[in-house]
């Protein structure tokens, strides 16, 4: 009997940490990761080539069974989408991690409560000031701060965990903001039953 062949995930960095532990505590072998850099969040442009690239060499190298994107849009303008139906390859449901956490609609009611919300993840939280701060630029011109995020009213931390430490990273990003805070346990939420659905039937 053939040995069945893993599933690849090709996912954003920012949720390599989740995949991973998602991965390890269920025992669910079947899965192989790698991960393009969370930071290009900030440049979209590079995310649909190196996607491209990355299902191009899982194809060739004919070392496994099925291909999955882990990501949302992330500013590609429907160009990702456009690529992934054009290879093949399912993608995680929802427009951005926010949604894959906190499901669909709650977070729909998140955005009807306030349009102005600025989310973090556990990871987002952790790398506020990299990604956030330096990333945009915010370190160095104090005053792009309110050029960014003069329209927002709140920031929602979407926790995937119960870790003080992170707790105290949103809240402090938010008051770096000057956003309202707000703490939503949300766990692993989508994620979590994405690669349940798909831990199995591997060919």
């Amino acid at each position: 009997m053939a040995v069945p062949k893993p599933t690849l995930l090709i996912a954003c960095g920012a949720l390599g940490r989740e995949i991973t532990q998602l991965i390890d505590v269920n025992g669910w072998p079947c899965f192989e990761v790698q991960c393009l850099p969370a930071i290009w969040h900030n440049h979209p442009e590079r995310i649909t080539p190196a996607m491209k690239e990355k299902i191009a060499d899982a194809k060739s190298s004919r070392k496994y069974g099925r291909i999955l994107a882990l990501y949302g849009d992330c500013g590609t303008g429907g160009m990702l989408d456009r690529l992934l139906e054009e290879e093949g390859v399912d993608r995680i449901p929802g427009a951005h991690c926010y949604e894959f956490f906190a499901g669909s609609a709650q977070f729909d009611e998140m955005m009807d409560e306030e349009l102005g919300t600025f989310y973090l993840t556990d990871y987002l939280a952790r790398y506020f000031d990299r990604l956030i701060i330096k990333g945009f630029g915010i370190d160095k011109h104090p005053e792009l701060r309110d050029m960014y995020f003069g329209n927002y009213k709140r920031l929602v931390y979407l926790a995937q965990t119960d870790d003080p430490k992170i707790d105290t990273l949103a809240e402090a990003a938010a008051e770096r903001l000057g956003l309202a805070y707000e703490r939503r346990r949300t766990g692993y939420g989508g994620l979590d039953a994405f690669l349940r659905t798909n831990s199995d039937g591997n060919s």
